[in-house]
């Protein structure tokens, strides 16, 4: 048995982490059960160590740039040993004798300007034995050595509230460097941090002047090591080709430039000291080559065929001076001619976002491709005089670098599609946040995040990238507990402010550490974000029995119940429901409270705090958490006994929530049951719910009428997930009613959230879940009219696949479970049976 898939605190040998007592981990292959294992590296041994355990924690304490190379090897269940299986990481740094620097000029604040150009020279000294560059910005930045780009990250450094963490990355640039003189340069611009930030393109959300940090280090053969570091000494201009930069706008460039590096940048400082990210970096994947489209109206475009997010480029002989315009979006409008419509916002004369290139060529080949910007594209306009092929450009999909995980298919060929555009949009809305859509917010909205991460973490290996954005979570939060709607915090209009603490949204801080640690059997990010999720839970608690004035709805229950009853926030309550559901946008939707979403939630996240508090030992914090679960859940059945909130209703969301979060009694709930079936029937099978609603649904109506799960699952009519890819979608609308759905007409075509079925997919149709340490339950659901449906999961323990297919009479269940790990197979009619490592294979009539 040999130890394979070696990560270090789930990242594939990383360099530049600042973990001090990291996990070690690894799967198995071969062998059915692994009895010991042995872990060696220069300075510990761990000695023979028996155990089935397929991780370990390095005891060592660990210094600034310390290299540690590990090796792991296992014994099986013959006690036969393995060969040595190798890995390595590489300790950061925590401080720094870089100066931040700046271009040298004085920023307006309402100005823009073109990206910022950076210059050293240097000559290694001695034969070079390792270098590393360690490098962050306020800004986005590219650097170079000898021309060439420095490592692979695009929007480096990431997206992250600069005014509380900025990151920093380190690159191996050993075989980089030269005998002779060395030019390392950096370009820097705007980014997230003074660029166009959210929906309506605000700037300068965390600061008016850019600025770059970087420190070569620089080990001789000899052991003396050099730093080169920024400084006043560093050469600076702002007249090289990228004119103007924006990363959702786009790029202004004049390629027949060359920067002069005629002046010299300019000392500044920066309050945060930067750390490691700690998480997957940003960049390129997939490349796709378009068709040629000319519309009705003469214009010509370029069809991609797929809904991507990500950029352009081009390779074009050209006359200097000659002109490229490229404008990008998602769509063809109803006289099939481009259009931006869904995606821009226009007030006070700013349209954003504009999505486009605007190119001057040099003289001969012109190669471009965009640095400094990315988009939401399927189709991209040309206007220019430059002769051209569309093989010419090539589409780069841009996206943080999660290793695929999880795979499906079916006999059902739509939701196949569905399950692909699903695919896509996770990849579209994972540029180092998770966005709602990469076109026009491009937000870290709390509640998609959220529902979405199961799904997330079905399809890729999301650990990192997840736990990265839980600290941008909690690096908001306020001291009375408050967490966001949206981190980090940038580019939200004023009056959305007081939505933070939304419930479903801000509820981001319990459960996506509470999914995270069943997920990877993992509870460190309990204990490592406790402090933060009791603060928020309290927070809940404080709003309890309180009515918020002015906009609280009167309602009328015993008095007991009001006393946890939650009638005060503004919250986002079930949205994107329908228009024919819900009646349509409402200014009251944003201000006054919504007393069933809140008290529902408020239970229902107490109670998974009062799961999390006695798991950890905070006995005292458990009791109190179920207490005022328990009230709210008293509360809420005094409310869907008044007329207004009544159960008696065709409004989906309002049964599947109690449903899913088991809020109601004995007779409350068989109620609920039947009247949940009666308004889909009512809705003719189609969907009604909003984005909170929609991933519970199918679990609710699974748990006492499989058949109702599959019914609606198949329902190809609008509004319904089967309607999406039937209409041509290549990723998930925001809308139900498509791009022309949403409010004012701006629905994006690439917005994860109504994807989360997947996990259902996952979990209950194929029946895959991670359930214990080495241990799944498997329990399939056939139904409807499939006729087979398989999943694969590259889980935290290995690779698990199930399938079934039914065929004469009979259904047929193919499951494999990794080495070293064991399964509990629960079978629809009853059948119940533990198995091992291995292919097995069950019959049901």
């Amino acid at each position: 048995m040999n130890a394979i898939r070696l990560r270090t605190e789930y990242l594939n040998n990383p360099l530049g982490v600042d973990f001090r007592c990291p996990r070690l981990m690894w799967n198995c292959d071969g062998g059915t059960k692994q009895t010991a294992y042995q872990i060696a590296t220069e300075n510990w041994d761990s000695g023979k160590v028996e155990s089935d355990l397929m991780h370990a924690e390095y005891p060592l304490d660990l210094d600034d740039r310390e290299r540690v190379v590990w090796k792991v090897r296992l014994w099986d269940e013959n006690g036969d040993p393995g060969e040595w299986s190798e890995a390595f990481f590489e300790c950061g740094i925590s401080s720094w004798d870089a100066k931040w620097i700046t271009g040298n000029y004085s920023v307006k604040k309402k100005e823009r300007y073109p990206v910022d150009c950076f210059h050293k020279t240097f000559l290694p000294k001695n034969p070079v034995k390792s270098a590393r560059l360690y490098i962050t910005a306020c800004g986005l930045y590219e650097a170079r050595l000898g021309g060439k780009k420095i490592g692979g990250f695009v929007t480096a450094p990431g997206y992250t509230d600069y005014r509380k963490r900025v990151q920093y990355q380190t690159y191996d640039v050993t075989d980089m460097i030269s005998d002779g003189e060395n030019e390392l340069t950096v370009q820097l611009a705007d980014g997230w941090y003074r660029g166009s930030c959210g929906a309506w393109g605000r700037k300068n959300q965390y600061g008016t002047e850019t600025k770059l940090l970087a420190q070569l280090e620089i080990t001789y053969d000899d052991g003396k090591v050099e730093k080169i570091v920024t400084d006043e000494s560093w050469q600076w201009s702002n007249d090289g080709p990228i004119r103007f930069a924006d990363n959702k706008d786009g790029e202004i460039v004049e390629a027949f430039r060359t920067p002069l590096y005629n002046g010299h940048a300019k000392v500044t400082k920066h309050s945060v000291v930067p750390s490691a990210s700690n998480n997957v970096h940003v960049t390129e994947h997939e490349r796709l080559r378009p068709t040629l489209i000319k519309t009705p109206a003469g214009k010509t475009v370029l069809d991609f065929g797929q809904n991507i997010a990500g950029y352009i480029s081009f390779s074009l002989n050209a006359k200097v001076g000659q002109k490229i315009f490229l404008r990008f979006g998602e769509m063809l409008d109803e006289n099939e001619e481009f259009t931006q419509k869904n995606i821009q916002l226009s007030r006070k004369g700013i349209t954003t976002p504009l999505q486009q290139i605007d190119y001057t060529c040099a003289e001969g080949t012109n190669e471009y491709k965009t640095t400094f910007a990315v988009f939401g594209f399927q189709y991209v306009l040309i206007e220019t005089d430059v002769p051209f092929a569309p093989e010419d450009f090539t589409a780069i999909a841009v996206y943080s670098d999660l290793e695929r995980t999880g795979d499906f298919s079916s006999s059902n060929e739509l939701v196949n599609r569905l399950f692909d555009a699903t695919v896509w949009s996770a990849k579209g809305n994972h540029l180092d946040i998770p966005t709602d859509c990469p076109t026009r917010e491009r937000h870290g909205w709390t509640g998609d995040a959220q529902l979405f991460f199961v799904t997330a973490s079905y399809l890729f290996d999301f650990a990192t990238f997840a736990r990265k954005y839980l600290n941008d979570v909690f690096d908001w939060q306020k001291k009375n507990g408050r967490l966001p709607h949206i981190a980090p915090d940038g580019g939200a209009d004023f009056y959305m402010w007081t939505m933070n603490g939304s419930v479903g949204w801000s509820d981001v801080g319990v459960l996506i550490p509470w999914r995270w640690a069943k997920i990877y059997q993992d509870d460190s990010i309990l204990r490592e974000h406790y402090d933060g999720m009791a603060r928020y839970a309290r927070f809940m608690e404080k709003r309890c029995g309180k009515n918020m004035p002015f906009f609280a709805e009167s309602v009328k229950i015993p008095k007991e119940a009001k006393k946890y009853f939650v009638n005060i926030g503004q919250s986002f309550g079930e949205w994107a429901e329908p228009v024919d559901v819900n009646g349509g946008f409402r200014w009251q939707d944003f201000v006054a409270p919504h007393p069933e979403v809140s008290t529902a939630y408020t239970a229902y996240i107490l109670g998974l705090m009062a799961k999390i508090a006695k798991r950890l030992g905070h006995e005292e914090d458990a009791a109190e958490f179920e207490t005022f679960s328990e009230g709210c859940k008293t509360a809420y059945r005094a409310l869907v006994a008044t007329k207004k909130y009544s159960l008696d209703t065709d409004r989906q969301a309002r049964l599947v929530r109690p449903l899913y979060m088991d809020l109601l009694d004995e007779e409350q709930t068989a109620f609920a049951k039947r009247r949940l079936v009666k308004a889909l029937e009512n809705y003719n099978w189609r969907l009604g719910t909003g984005f909170l609603s929609t991933p519970l649904i199918l679990y609710v109506l699974a748990s006492y009428d499989i058949e109702a799960a599959y019914k609606l699952l198949e329902n190809e009519e609008r509004p319904g997930w089967l309607s999406m890819p039937k209409a041509g979608a290549t990723t998930i609308w925001e809308a139900w009613e498509g791009p022309e759905g949403e409010q004012g007409g701006i629905g994006s075509l690439n917005h994860y959230s109504k994807g989360a079925v997947v996990e259902w997919l996952f979990s209950v149709m194929c029946g895959i879940n991670v359930t214990g340490e080495n241990r799944f339950t498997i329990a399939p659901r056939p139904g409807g009219h499939f006729t087979h449906a398989k999943a694969s999961y590259n889980s935290v323990f290995g690779l698990i696949e199930s399938s079934w297919e039914r065929k004469d009479g009979k259904t047929v269940y193919t499951v494999t479970v990794p080495a070293n790990c064991e399964a509990d197979i629960c079978l629809p009619h009853g059948k119940s049976e533990s198995v091992g490592a291995g292919v097995h294979t069950f019959s049901e009539e």
